[in-house]
């Protein structure tokens, strides 16, 4: 099993949310964070007077998968989150030990 980490930009969620469905994404946890990377924020106008924005708004998703869905899963994410601009995000994957479903007690892919 493996746990995927993306950030992308919070306007192209609701793309990546169908994409992830159509590839057999049965569910998945979304935050709002902030954060930068390369961007290194912006700088805004505010009432004549500039400022910095050193945090980002993005979302993070994460999603546990199995083995065989996971690199579906990437692909879909990099496509549809991409704007071709810096900015985009990045896709983190990780193995999973383990996972319970709490309701019924079952685990591991069968609890995914």
């Amino acid at each position: 099993m493996k746990f995927v980490i993306a950030i992308i930009k919070p306007f192209k969620l609701d793309d990546v949310r169908e994409a992830l469905a159509g590839v057999g994404v049965a569910g998945m946890t979304v935050s709002e964070v902030k954060g930068f990377g390369r961007q290194k924020g912006q700088t805004e106008i505010y009432r004549g007077a500039e400022y910095s924005v050193n945090m980002l708004p993005k979302v993070k998703l994460e999603i546990a998968v199995s083995d065989e869905l996971m690199p579906k899963v990437v692909e879909a994410i990099q496509q549809t989150a991409s704007t071709q601009s810096i900015g985009d995000g990045k896709i983190f994957v990780l193995d999973l030990a383990s996972t319970t479903r709490i309701r019924t007690g079952e685990t591991d892919e069968t609890a995914l």
